[in-house]
Parts: structure tokens; C-alpha cells; sequence
């Protein structure tokens, strides 16, 4: 493959921005070598600036469920911004994407919208702290929700990749209000709770772990911490970024049947915008400004072109069966990787539900984030490079979840299988 035009780039690029990138995972640090630049995409295709072609697993880290550049996606946002691409009012998009969550995730009786995760997470936050008058929350080891001072705390995503468990620049006095647990370790969220229950203003979770890769809920996880936050008076807060409607139609909440408090949704929303909500029961959303005293606002929240994207997105998703099809792709995929591994003599083992899979390079089930940490990272690295060469781009990290769409059919994951083949040869040697 050619890389000369994306080397470019990506010098230029290191003189201007910090690491020469715009968000850190993207700049191959943790994987080695550099990383190419995208020209354009379509479908389960991304081509980069040099005419190479690659089966994406990455889908712009989950939003393009549909594949890339999807007609019906594009032909809403060209309809929407020949009347504007803002207005700084009400529009009428925003009424309908609201109509539109609420009915298809029955916990958000109301919602917000917002312009990035990281806004919807401190805006939950903020929302369960002044709710409860209480000012600790708890988060989990390996789990990422955004960049917020009081989530960089044992943090996943792009800190665990560049192996930063806290960041400086974070006031100690803010980061001693953030408790952490080990996920999936009943015992340890029990004792927490018995110890500081009364001053614990609200749980936020991923409830599938997918920023250390993709880490599944043990049996009745979720149950036990919707148990004590209700026992304890805490708000449960499903940070759903990742897994809203990828998961399932409702997203993990409707996959497991747990009611949270509050939800946090973005990527599948926006169809490749940038766009997030955060969302849940009336009485804690009518705190908000301008119905409640709780403060939150945002210039270009509700963005009309992003709400087009956004809603057509939604409306694919809703077709029958979509994702029951996407789901049986994964399966195929996933048990595909592992049977390749076994035949090149690499230990491998997946996770995955419905559209998002995790590969991990271990012959160990992994259920915590201490397990997912112990995973040969370097064999990873040389499975990526490989898989690479070969047309095929996964996360360029360890600690990343995979995302098919419905756009990736038998030729896009033959092509994976076999490229995968030769890829764990070359890992193993």
C-alpha cells in the first residue's frame, strides 16, 4: 500500500495540531507507525488519501450503523441545509428527534439535546448532583465518558491506550469526588455503597464496557446496581453513547430490561453529526434551565442539518429485523476471527452484542478490566499492522470495541476472514 500522501499530511499535521490529530487514539500511538488520512467512504468502506480501500470496523467509532455516506442519510441532510445550516431558535427537527428517543427508549420521558458525549455526561452529572443535593458519583474502571474533569479517573478510551489512568490538570479536590469500582465485582459496589451510600449522588456506567474494548455485564450486574442506587437513593445513569440503539433498537437498557434514571446518547443520533442527548425521567429533567434552576445550554444544540442525519439514521433502524441481521454478522465475524486464531496457533477470544464485538488476544474469557489489561497487547499490535496491509481496519488500539454495519455482507467479512488468516500467521511468527 502507499502511504506517501497520508506521510505528508501527517507531518504538516504534527507542526499544527498536538500529536498532529484532533482526538488521541487516531494518531496510532498505541499501535505504532502512522495513520492514514481518509479521502472519503462508502458503504463498509473507507479510501484514504493514497487510493487504498478498507473494510471499516471503526464506522467513525459507531455512528455509521447504516455504512458510510447512506443515500437516504445524505439526501436528508441535502434537503435540510439548502434552508440554513443554523438558527439559533426553536426548529421543528429537534421536536421530532425528541419524539422520536422518547418513544423508542421509554426511560427518557424527556430529553437534551447537545453537540458532543462529553457535554451529555457532565450534563448528567451535574443534573443527578443537583438533584440529590449529594456531590459523589461513582464510575468504573476502563469506562470512558468523555473528557470531563470528574471522569478522568482511571478512564478508558484514549487513556488507557496511551496508559494516562488520570490526567494533570484535574483539581484533586474534584477528582476525590469521583469514586471507583472495578465493573462486573458485585462485592466491591455492595461495600462501596454500605460505606458512602448517603453521599453518592449517582452511578455512570457503559453498561457494556466499550472503551476497554467490549466488556459484557456478568449475569445480573446491572440489576444490582439498579438495587442499590434505588435502595441508597443514588440516580443510575447509562451512559449510552456507544451502545444506544446498536445494542438493540432501545439500546442496552431494553437488552437487559434495566430501567436507569438517566441515559446519555450520541453517535447513531447524529448519523456521523456531531450530535448527543441526555435524557430520562420527567421530574429529574424539568430541574434543566429554563423549567428548573439546574444550569445547562448550548449554542448549536438541536443543529437542524444534524437532526436530519440523525433522524433518517433512525428511521434505517427501525426497519423489521435490522438488527437481528446485524447481529447474525457479528456472530459470523467474531466466531470466524476465533477460528481463524485457533488454526494459526494464536490464543484469541471475542465478546461481542449485536453490532459491537471486542477482540482480545488471550485464550481467557474476559469479563473485568484487569483482564482486559493483561491481554498481549503486542500481538495485537501485529495482528493490526497486518490486517492493515491486507484492507482491513480495525481499532488502532487494544482497548477499543468494533462496530459492523448493515452494510458489511458476506464479501466485506470474507474478505476480513481470509485477510485475518494470513494476519495471525504473521502475529504468531
Amino acid at each position: 500500500m502507499k502511504n506517501d500522501i497520508s506521510h505528508d499530511l501527517f507531518t504538516r499535521a504534527q507542526q499544527l495540531m498536538p500529536g498532529g490529530v484532533n482526538s488521541p487514539v487516531r494518531a496510532f500511538k498505541s499501535v505504532g507507525g502512522e495513520p492514514f488520512f481518509a479521502a472519503r467512504a462508502e458503504g463498509a468502506y473507507l479510501i484514504d488519501v493514497d487510493g487504498n480501500r478498507y473494510v471499516d470496523y471503526i464506522g467513525s467509532w459507531g455512528p455509521m450503523i447504516a455504512g458510510h455516506a447512506h443515500p437516504q442519510v445524505l439526501d436528508a441532510v441535502a434537503k435540510v441545509l439548502r434552508d440554513g445550516l443554523s438558527f439559533g431558535v426553536p426548529n421543528a427537527l429537534e421536536v421530532t428527534m425528541a419524539e422520536t428517543i422518547t418513544r423508542l427508549v421509554p426511560s427518557c420521558e424527556m430529553v437534551r439535546m447537545v453537540n458532543s458525549g462529553t457535554e451529555a455526561t457532565l450534563s448528567a452529572i451535574r443534573l443527578a448532583r443537583g438533584a440529590t443535593g449529594r456531590n459523589k458519583i461513582v464510575k468504573f474502571e476502563g469506562c470512558y465518558h468523555g473528557h470531563g474533569d470528574s471522569f478522568l479517573v482511571k478512564a478508558g478510551s484514549g487513556m488507557l491506550t496511551l496508559g494516562v489512568p488520570t490526567s494533570p490538570g484535574v483539581p484533586k479536590a474534584l477528582a476525590d469526588l469521583t469514586l471507583t469500582l472495578p465493573y462486573n465485582d458485585f462485592e466491591a459496589a455492595t461495600n462501596l455503597f454500605d460505606e458512602a451510600g448517603a453521599e453518592i449522588a449517582g452511578v455512570i456506567v457503559e453498561p457494556i464496557v466499550g472503551n476497554a474494548n467490549c466488556i459484557l455485564p456478568r449475569d445480573g450486574y446491572l440489576e444490582h446496581l439498579r438495587a442499590l442506587c434505588t435502595q441508597h437513593g443514588a440516580l443510575l445513569i447509562f451512559d449510552e453513547v456507544m451502545t444506544g440503539f446498536r445494542v438493540a433498537l432501545g439500546g442496552a437498557q431494553a437488552r437487559y430490561s434495566i430501567t436507569p434514571d438517566l441515559s446519555t446518547f450520541g453517535k447513531i443520533i447524529g448519523g456521523g453529526m456531531p450530535v448527543c442527548a441526555y435524557g430520562g425521567r420527567r421530574d429529574l429533567m424539568q430541574q434543566i434551565a429554563p423549567s428548573g434552576p439546574i444550569y445547562q445550554a448550548g449554542t448549536l444544540s438541536g443543529n437542524p442539518v444534524a437532526m436530519a442525519a440523525g433522524l433518517a439514521t433512525l428511521a434505517l433502524i427501525q426497519a423489521p429485523g435490522f438488527h437481528a441481521s446485524l447481529e447474525k454478522r457479528t456472530h459470523e465475524l467474531c466466531d470466524g476471527l476465533e477460528a481463524a486464531a485457533r488454526e494459526a496457533g494464536v490464543a484469541v477470544t471475542t465478546t461481542r452484542s449485536c453490532a459491537m464485538f471486542g477482540l482480545y488476544f488471550t485464550d481467557q474469557r474476559v469479563e473485568t478490566y484487569a483482564q482486559a489489561v493483561a491481554c498481549d497487547t503486542a500481538a495485537f499490535n501485529r495482528f493490526f499492522h497486518g490486517i492493515l496491509r491486507r484492507g482491513v481496519y480495525f481499532a488502532p488500539s487494544a482497548f477499543e470495541a468494533g462496530f459492523l454495519s448493515s452494510a458489511h455482507g458476506d464479501i466485506e467479512i470474507g474478505h476480513t476472514l481470509e485477510a485475518a488468516r494470513e494476519a495471525f500467521r504473521e502475529t504468531r511468527a
